[in-house]
């Protein structure tokens, strides 16, 4: 029996979710070590969740020390099928203001120390991710946007920086010459691990600030940030709770099968222990091979 169907990210500002009743924590182990923290369950709007927050409570962890793969895992154990992952960004247009959200249907990698698959270690498999958002539940996120008064918008592209270091004004620009919408350090790896774990997955990209680019960038105070940054985190807080109410039981998009075509290795040539570790994504595919 599943723990929980809905899986929530919490980012920078965003370290517990208003709302849930009849809570427990679990500390999991993955076979890829610990996540962030431990995950919180309980029921929202009828729907059982489960809430991490990305860089721990009191934010602890820099993106480039985020153990991707653990986090993605502990959902995948808990039976989540669904993640909104809410995340601080800064904008590369005018046109996104900060308190505004965007829900970005693009990546683009700007990252060089992060693992970002579970697979190696004896099997190959490449998923496709021309479209590395669900746009089912992207639809749901928009959707609820309008309903908690939040100014969001569907689709553009997310670029995934290193960091933690943000950015220069001539990386800035350049981004902004590419047509990037929204900068943040986090979001991508998350998008690959949860299409191979064939879950679903949305970024609900809150803005915080202009990046460094903005002739005004210089002017903005760290109490303006912080202010911006909490009246997020309430905007988020409202956002999850009516996609979760409109959520659909049902999946009705490819997520779940992402892996059917995707595994090159001949089930007979994979090593024993990396099937085992991978048994919760593996089973459903080598079984069939099996038949």
């Amino acid at each position: 029996m599943p723990k929980a169907e809905i899986g929530i990210i919490g980012g920078s500002g965003l370290y517990a979710m208003p709302g849930l009743t009849r809570t427990s924590e679990v500390k999991l182990k993955t076979p890829f070590g610990a996540p962030s923290d431990a995950y919180v369950l309980g029921t929202l709007e009828g729907r059982k969740v489960a809430f991490l927050a990305r860089h721990a409570r009191g934010h602890r962890i820099l993106p480039s020390e985020l153990n991707f793969r653990a986090n993605i895992y502990g959902f995948k154990q808990l039976g989540v099928e669904r993640i909104v992952s809410v995340s601080a960004v800064g904008s590369l247009k005018e046109e996104h203001k900060p308190l505004d959200f965007v829900i970005p249907d693009q990546f683009f990698d700007r990252t060089r120390h992060r693992v970002d698959t579970f697979f190696g270690n004896g099997i190959v498999a490449h998923i496709a991710f021309a479209d590395p958002v669900c746009s089912e539940l992207s639809g749901v996120v928009h959707a609820a946007c309008k309903k908690a008064g939040v100014a969001g918008k569907r689709g553009g592209t997310y670029l995934c920086m290193e960091g933690p270091q943000f950015s220069t004004k001539a990386e800035s620009n350049v981004y902004r010459s590419w047509g990037m919408d929204v900068i943040g350090m986090t979001n991508l790896q998350e998008a690959k691990l949860a299409r191979e774990a064939e879950i679903c997955y949305v970024t609900v990209a809150m803005v915080t600030d202009y990046d460094c680019w903005h002739p005004h960038h210089d002017s903005v105070t760290v109490d303006q940030i912080v202010a911006v940054l909490m009246k997020n985190a309430e905007n988020a807080c409202n956002v999850v709770r009516e996609s979760v109410a409109a959520m659909p039981q049902g999946r009705g998009c490819k997520c779940g099968s992402a892996l059917a075509h995707a595994i090159l290795t001949d089930p007979k040539k994979i090593p024993a222990a990396t099937r085992q570790k991978l048994k919760l994504i593996l089973d459903k595919y080598m079984k069939a091979k099996k038949a």
